[in-house]
């Protein structure tokens, strides 16, 4: 992918990870004398695909589309499709668009993690560890185009980190495809859980305490954690850490053990209900993140009403709901009892109205609470300011509108009182 001299403008689907390549692209270009400009204002346009599932990947042609049909009305000069997608579909997608100035996958781009080029603003960033993926979810599409686990090595994590602090950065997230899989592929054990005895301290608990001492970043946050891993002494760490944020993302995907056997996860019902109970008990001020998948081969009515009755009764602050893609290559693919998509968008439906009411009451009892709350943007209200607690993750959760009457900055870390809540957000006033 030639970029020297040219305006470049890259257009970024799907993860917090895809975001991190898009930085990397991006550096790469600027490196090698792009500039970079604006949509509207570059002739060169880079898309960073997803092809994750089904969604996904109509998206993502979605997208490839109007950007064709903007560089045949001469809008556009260039334009190059990345990623995700053209790792997994690369013969398809140069067949089917000729149109298409160059087309690049994920292992095309090896350089290390420019911080000239992000893409986040100056206060929040993400920092990747890990790349590709060890578990054996038999739904999942995602070790067939990122590849086996790979864990970058803790120098170079520290090295970005330290240089992302001394840049005033005030909130690291942090991201992999399974980030309790750092470091494991280096001792031969990436598959299992926490062993019977004294079991060896997980690398992740390790880097985490390196992180911790290479920098003064107020917020590290986690961003998914296998729920099959989520050792006593991670949770530890959370709970004793104000630094690292009492956010937990953990997606255990159903709760129905029949289902999990079946999704490969490696849990039962009641290891679920207990790991909730102790995240609740060892960090009482947790925000805990979800997700499940409905309509998996095989699901029944009562399998559906029992992760119904737990999403009730577990009362996850934030929650995500995705339907069941079949994804060739996956081992789900030929599972008997594929269900029909209109029963999986009427799932997806019911689930999601069960969690908009568990979010209302859970957000409820925040009001009259001090908040911290680190601002992103200025409201359209005068004197209102848009921001996200620890308890939201950039992007993916909700925010709180906070009023101040003094002027406040993208990055400021604020204290507020709560004053009322919505679906998914709150509102507060500055406290002086």
């Amino acid at each position: 992918m030639k970029t020297a001299g040219k305006k470049i403008h890259i257009v970024t689907l799907g993860c917090a990870r895809n975001v991190v390549d898009s930085e990397k692209i991006l550096g790469d270009a600027l490196a090698a004398g792009a500039q970079r400009a604006p949509w509207g204002k570059a002739r060169t346009v880079v898309l960073n695909t997803c092809g994750f599932i089904q969604e996904a990947k109509r998206e993502s042609l979605e997208a490839l589309a109007e950007l064709l049909r903007l560089k045949r009305a001469g809008r556009l000069g260039e334009v190059f499709v990345v990623g995700c997608l053209v790792q997994r579909y690369r013969r398809e997608l140069a067949e089917a668009f000729p149109q298409v100035d160059g087309f690049e996958g994920l292992a095309d781009f090896k350089s290390a993690f420019p911080l000239s080029a992000r893409l986040t603003g100056a206060h929040t960033a993400y920092v990747k560890i890990c790349e590709g993926c060890a578990n054996p979810c038999t739904y999942c599409a995602l070790p067939g185009i990122k590849g086996p686990q790979r864990s970058r090595t803790p120098a170079s994590v520290l090295r970005e980190v330290r240089a992302l602090g001394s840049q005033n950065v005030k909130e690291i997230n942090i991201v992999g495809q399974d980030i309790t899989l750092y470091g494991l592929e280096r001792r031969g054990d990436s598959l299992g859980g926490p062993r019977r005895g004294h079991p060896r301290e997980l690398p992740l608990v390790r880097l985490l305490k390196q992180i911790l001492k290479a920098t003064r970043v107020p917020w590290i946050r986690l961003l998914y954690l296998h729920p099959k891993r989520l050792t006593d002494e991670l949770i530890e760490l959370i709970a004793a850490e104000p630094r690292v944020c009492s956010y937990v993302d953990v997606p255990f995907q159903h709760v129905s053990t029949r289902i999990l056997k079946a999704m490969g996860r490696g849990m039962t019902r009641g290891q679920v209900f207990a790991l909730v109970e102790k995240l609740r008990r060892r960090i009482p001020a947790a925000a805990l993140r979800t997700s499940f998948i409905v309509g998996f081969p095989g699901e029944t009515k009562r399998d559906f009403r029992e992760l119904c009755a737990a999403v009730t009764q577990l009362r996850f602050d934030r929650m995500g709901v995705f339907m069941y893609s079949r994804e060739e290559g996956t081992r789900a693919y030929n599972l008997k009892g594929q269900v029909a998509s209109r029963v999986k968008r009427e799932r997806w439906d019911h689930l999601m109205r069960l969690q908009a009411q568990v979010s209302c009451r859970n957000l409820r009892g925040a009001v009259g609470r001090r908040c911290d709350v680190l601002i992103e943007t200025r409201g359209k209200g005068a004197g209102t300011f848009t921001g996200r607690s620890y308890k939201d993750a950039p992007e993916v959760d909700g925010v709180v509108r906070v009023r101040s009457r003094r002027s406040l900055q993208a990055g400021d870390i604020v204290a507020c009182r709560i004053t009322s809540s919505s679906t998914h957000d709150l509102t507060g006033e500055l406290i002086a």
